[in-house]
């Protein structure tokens, strides 16, 4: 259902053919959970689940799509390996192909699964069909005994329809997160409420995350608070040492090693959320390009989404300075230390908001609403939408006098994975019952 032209425009709905192969994944994911015997009304045991006289080994399926999921889950995959019975088994959809696979490998995770990525250019709804029909075969071939899925992406949704459809009870890591508009953001807040819907354990990320799953209804018995796996990573991947970079988002590639050298202070920003492409954007674009007129002793570095839309949008309008570079996306370990060394970062991401958090930076965030309400809360972030003046205004606020510094991060406190891979292992009935993160 369309809610209105622009965001119709928006989910790029591709050709009549295209909404209808979305469509018919109902009827074909369905039509393969039948022919292997599955019940799709509920989590139902797949016939032959059960786990052979003297093997105790329970097979966890960890569905990773994007680099963010890569770098959220990367870590909890490593503490399933270190589990007694436990062998978690990475898929990786193909959605952010290169950057989550660089992402994984940096972590010393290896793939175990990788299914071909989704055709370019193609409708949310049809890149949605295409990962649920590639999982399909995959989930019910290998006897799974949970789907661990991350957010609310769309290799997170499909993971997570699919899981249950084959009657695999479903883990949702970063459980709760809302704003309360199914527009904004668009689509990840349908993705994510959905996902809560058919999921059978909750990691949710803060108390406030929680809060908002017990509210609509889901048993307190079923969410675990475990903090954010995204500080757990940032922490990990800064602490790392400097490594020679051969891949998309290397030095070499890009030059943006050198600029961060430049003296002076240091701002990262960026923005590539759906909801922001066209004027929105375009705004935020041109806030950061007066602010490098404004403030000439200060950097303004933007690394751009590997969305080639996104990457035009950003080209299309920035002035010429030596103070501001465009970039692609830089490799997340290096991209780590750039953000413990930044001075402040304005962003729609929402990662990001998290991130920064773990080093004290100030964030700004270019959105009209954000899931992350703790970062506000606290003191760390700020929403300031993406009117141009208002975001300039605002920058040379902070710029002026910083505010995060000493502020608790309200995201975490960096031993979330070992919490989510305890709480799998006790719905799998291998461990006590976990302890949540207090917040």
């Amino acid at each position: 259902m369309r809610r209105d032209r622009d965001v119709a425009e928006r989910t790029q709905a591709g050709s009549p053919a295209g909404e209808l192969a979305a469509l018919d994944v109902w009827t074909a994911v369905i039509t393969c959970c039948d022919h292997a015997g599955v019940d799709v009304d509920g989590h139902a045991a797949l016939p032959g689940r059960a786990v052979p006289a003297g093997e105790v080994v329970k097979r966890v399926a960890v569905v990773i799509g994007t680099r963010a999921e890569a770098v959220k889950c990367a870590l909890v995959v490593r503490e399933l390996q270190s589990l007694p019975g436990v062998r978690p088994w990475v898929i990786a959809t193909g959605q952010h192909e290169g950057a989550a696979l660089e992402a994984l490998a940096l972590f010393g995770v290896r793939v175990d699964e990788a299914l071909d990525p989704p055709a370019a250019g193609i409708s949310l709804a049809a890149r949605t069909a295409a990962v649920q029909m590639a999982l399909a075969p995959v989930l019910i071939a290998g006897r799974f005994d949970q789907v661990l899925v991350h957010g609310d992406t769309v290799s997170a949704l499909a993971g997570a329809l699919t899981g249950f459809l084959a009657g695999i009870p479903v883990v949702h890591l970063e459980a709760g997160l809302r704003t309360h508009d199914l527009s904004s953001p668009f689509p990840e807040e349908g993705n994510r409420v959905v996902i809560s819907r058919v999921a059978a354990l909750h990691l949710a990320p803060t108390l406030r995350a929680a809060a908002h799953l017990t509210s609509e209804g889901i048993a307190a018995g079923r969410v675990v608070v475990t903090g954010n796996t995204a500080i757990d990573a940032v922490l990990h991947a800064a602490a790392l040492p400097p490594q020679p970079s051969t891949g998309a988002g290397s030095a070499s590639a890009h030059g943006w090693a050198e600029f961060a050298r430049r003296p002076g202070r240091l701002v990262l920003a960026g923005a590539h959320r759906r909801e922001s492409w066209g004027r929105p954007l375009e705004r935020i674009r041109d806030a950061i390009g007066r602010l490098a007129v404004l403030h000439p002793t200060v950097n303004f570095l933007v690394p751009a989404h590997m969305n080639p839309h996104v990457q035009d949008l950003w080209r299309a309008g920035l002035p010429a300075r030596d103070n501001l570079h465009l970039t692609g996306p830089i490799e997340y370990a290096a991209f780590a230390r750039l953000l413990a060394t930044a001075d402040l970062v304005i962003t729609d991401s929402g990662g990001l908001q998290e991130e920064a958090a773990a080093f004290g930076v100030p964030v700004l965030v270019t959105r009209e609403k954000t899931e992350r309400t703790e970062g506000l809360r606290a003191g760390c972030a700020r929403l300031v939408g993406t009117d141009t003046d208002g975001i300039i205004k605002e920058a040379c606020i902070a710029l002026a006098r910083p505010w995060a510094d000493s502020t608790p991060n309200p995201y975490g406190d960096g031993r979330a994975a070992g919490r989510a891979a305890a709480a799998c292992a006790w719905f799998l009935g291998l461990g006590p019952s976990p302890d949540s993160w207090p917040g």
